[in-house]
């Protein structure tokens, strides 16, 4: 299939053929609202390295609100107001994870709703952020709490709304508005962007709308498309989709897809198969992404792509045409996935090895050469050299092998004891022999020994010794880098 997204000879029919538009705005519009829906349908290409399917991206972070969500958004709230649900000084209230509460937000501000929104705890910052400077107001809710407990994020925010005169609860895990604005939209998009061609489409479910609307819509014109839903270990989405129970769920970090209850908008009749991806697999996706195709998403796309390539491996045909959701904008997770620290105390980013000859050559203060000793030195000399140097110690090395030690602690004891020493040589007062690693050693080899006992670990290069870590230079490096 060619690049569907880049026909020119489309380009001219798609401009103003809905109020909406379909990415290319030549005339200005009413509202921000406008500018939800029709976004770009782009060919993934270097994730994909060795797979025949060719595999979209329906970039629903190009949505003004910066995810899928804002179809959602819109949607709902135009409905309420259609219902007499929702009026002026009206407020809408929901639980949600971040993206529908901005999606309803933005809507809100431009039709001058108060917002109330509760998140769980495990959200990101940048999300209670962007909500906050919509003028929302944000109620943080604990994430480990069953279901059924008030204190569940959904919970508190049907408890506010009912105690709230004038509130309307968006309900979007309810609300059939959520897939029929995907039905309406989405669905028609992908298929008129792939020119009838899909025969695979892969999303998630958070509430379910996107995969229910979407996935209705395009079996309808064509039955023989399929449907793919993603979960995230841990969800009981997929678990209930196989076997009609919802077992009891367990904690995940991917924001904004999966559940630990089945949402009334998910429609599982329009799934032809599940399939459940590791946060780790997810969150190294999505970094993938905007390292390979220079598309900054979240972790929920990341969890959706690695099933998307699983599946294209699987089916490897170049005939068909599988399309993904790319959920939301990436800039949401900067304190999360994007942030490597984060993503090593998870587990889900090995740190990074360093040699012993790279450890050596970021220390703090580099001498030009390595400084020895050897058994005939005057000790006098050898207290002038660590004094002059600022350093606490000194390998002996005779014909190249370090065959004992000087510390600047064990060496000023000694001489406090019996000032004479400072007249003997060096042979008389040295330590046993520091440890020498082959400057390609692990880093981590020398992080044993240093912390196992030994004051200093020397590097060897081809025959010679030319570098030393300490307990201080290894103290010193981690201080810069927690």
């Amino acid at each position: 299939m060619n690049r569907v997204a880049d026909r020119a000879e489309d380009r001219g029919r798609r401009v103003g053929a809905s109020a909406r538009g379909h990415g290319w705005h030549r005339e200005p519009c009413e509202s921000v609202l406008d500018l939800v829906g029709w976004t770009p349908l782009v060919r993934l290409n270097r994730v994909t390295r060795g797979i025949r399917t060719p595999v979209y991206g329906k970039a629903e972070f190009m949505n003004p609100g910066g995810s899928v969500k804002d179809r959602i958004g819109v949607a709902i709230i135009e409905a309420a107001e259609s219902r007499g649900l929702l009026g002026p000084g009206g407020t809408v209230v929901e639980g949600t994870s971040g993206n529908t509460g901005l999606a309803l937000a933005m809507a809100a501000a431009i039709r001058g709703y108060r917002c109330i929104f509760t998140m769980p705890d495990k959200m990101s910052i940048e999300k209670v952020k962007l909500l906050r400077a919509f003028g929302a107001e944000v109620v943080i809710t604990p994430t480990a709490v069953a279901p059924d407990h008030p204190d569940h994020y959904i919970n508190r925010a049907r408890a506010i709304a009912e105690d709230l005169p004038g509130a309307f609860l968006a309900n979007q895990f309810e609300n059939r508005d959520n897939p029929d604005a995907h039905y309406r939209t989405t669905g028609p998009e992908i298929w008129e962007q792939t020119g009838g061609r899909v025969t695979h489409f892969v999303a998630g479910a958070g509430t379910g709308g996107t995969i229910s609307g979407t996935g209705r819509y395009l079996k309808e014109r064509n039955p023989s498309v399929r449907v793919i839903g993603v979960d995230p270990a841990g969800s009981v989405i997929s678990g209930f989709y196989e076997t009609g129970e919802v077992d009891e769920g367990r904690p995940y970090k991917v924001e904004g897809l999966g559940n630990d209850r089945i949402p009334g908008t998910l429609d599982l009749e329009y799934v032809d198969r599940y399939v459940t991806v590791d946060d780790g697999d997810a969150f190294r996706m999505a970094r993938r992404l905007v390292a390979e195709e220079g598309l900054f998403v979240g972790g929920s796309t990341g969890l959706i792509v690695h099933a998307a390539l699983a599946e294209a491996r699987r089916l490897d045909d170049p005939d068909a045409c599988l399309v993904a959701i790319l959920c939301d904008w990436g800039e949401r997770y900067l304190t999360k996935q994007y942030d490597d620290e984060w993503m090593r105390n998870n587990g889900f980013l090995q740190r990074q090895r360093s040699t012993v000859a790279q450890m050596a050559a970021a220390k703090f203060e580099r001498l030009p050469r390595l400084l020895t000793a050897a058994p005939a030195t005057p000790v006098r000399m050898a207290v002038s050299t660590l004094s002059s140097h600022n350093i606490s110690q000194l390998p002996v090395v005779v014909d190249g092998e370090c065959v004992g030690s000087i510390s600047e602690r064990g060496l000023m004891g000694a001489i406090l004891s019996d000032r004479s020493l400072l007249d003997a040589e060096v042979e008389c007062v040295m330590g046993e022999p520091y440890p020498v690693l082959d400057e390609g050693a692990d880093g981590d080899t020398a992080v044993r020994l240093l912390t196992g006992g030994a004051e200093a670990v020397l590097i060897r290069s081809d025959t010679r010794l030319d570098g030393i870590l300490t307990r201080y230079d290894l103290v010193r490096s981690l201080a810069a880098s927690s």
